[in-house]
């Protein structure tokens, strides 16, 4: 019997290892992962330059649990902010709780924004600048470890860092765009070893998508985001398509996304398919995501869930032509 538990034990160290190695994650936990929250009306989570960028201001409340009924398996938990000051300042708020495993990391990130018209003011034709600061404690939990480990054991419990993120957007009449540098003020940590080391986890992501049907009782857009990792090489490219409808007092949407890894030497390339399901309802909105891993190395069946919750707020006069991001309130 103790040779069974000890066995268990052992799985369960070996859970610990492969969450390590989980590829959203990104190997070194570099402050927020980069799932499909985006997609749920949440663009200001993956680029800074979308802080203020529309009519209404926004706040979000997220919840995305992984690999349902596994213990210890990862959970994100995330509440944004952001809103026009002025007419051309935004300003932004993100607070986030990260678990992984045994380890997990809580952040703060702000975010400046400015925002540049062009042409006729009642049209949508703006170029946006965003820049984020943010502070990350990251903890590793050993309390509960039985097996020794001659890495493991030398593990800091706790240690902090900062970090930093600039973005550009530009949106004109239904196309929009972004592009933003992450982690390009990433300091030493202390949290793996007993050395400071510098990592290199700088990600450049690409977003470009087009909405079309405004007035009609049917819309859609079709977008994509690329992202590259500078360290690795390793690439993705997320191919969506949102479409929403307009029912009595609401408007229903919905949305899927296909995320591909393409040459990833290193690691098994990821497909993960999306689908997701929306509702607005005067300035509020909720959202279901589910996401479903496929390939030929699966950790489980299970399937990533997430909800999604949202109210607007400020909301100034809509703009002509815009994609939902810029003219917010339904």
């Amino acid at each position: 019997m103790e040779l069974f538990f000890l066995s268990m034990k052992a799985l369960k160290l070996g859970i610990l290892i492969f969450l390590f190695c989980d590829a959203n994650i990104v190997k070194a936990q570099e402050t927020l992962p980069i799932y499909s929250d985006y997609l749920s009306d949440n663009v200001y989570l993956v680029h800074p330059a979308a802080a203020g960028v529309g009519n209404c201001g926004k706040l979000r409340l997220t919840a995305r649990s992984q690999w349902a009924g596994i213990e210890d398996a990862p959970s994100l938990q995330t509440l944004s902010a952001h809103t026009r000051i002025g007419e051309n300042m935004g300003v932004g708020i993100i607070l986030f709780n990260d678990k992984n495993g045994y380890h997990s990391q809580q952040g703060v990130q702000g975010t400046y924004a400015y925002h540049l018209s062009f042409g006729r003011m009642e049209e949508v034709d703006q170029l946006s600048f965003g820049l984020s600061f943010m502070a990350v404690n990251n903890s590793v939990d050993e309390s509960s470890f039985v097996i020794p480990d001659p890495v493991i054991s030398q593990i800091v419990q706790s240690e902090s860092y900062f970090n930093a993120d600039f973005g550009v957007a530009y949106h004109k009449k239904g196309f929009f765009s972004y592009f933003t540098a992450k982690n390009i003020m990433l300091t030493a940590r202390n949290l793996y070893d007993n050395k400071y080391e510098s990592l290199n986890l700088r990600r450049y992501l690409i977003t470009l998508g087009y909405y079309y049907g405004e007035g009609k009782s049917l819309q859609m857009e079709p977008s994509v985001m690329m992202q590259t990792i500078e360290r690795t090489g390793e690439k993705f490219v997320d191919f969506n398509f949102k479409v929403y409808k307009d029912v009595a007092d609401a408007q229903l949407w919905a949305a899927l996304s296909y995320r591909k890894g393409f040459d990833n030497a290193d690691t098994e390339e990821l497909n993960y398919l999306t689908p997701i399901l929306g509702v607005n309802y005067k300035n509020f909105m909720a959202s279901y995501t589910y996401t479903k891993q496929s390939g030929e190395i699966l950790f489980d069946d299970a399937g990533y869930h997430q909800i999604t919750l949202g109210f607007n707020f400020g909301c100034r006069p809509p703009k002509r032509g815009g994609c939902p991001n810029i003219n917010g309130a339904f």
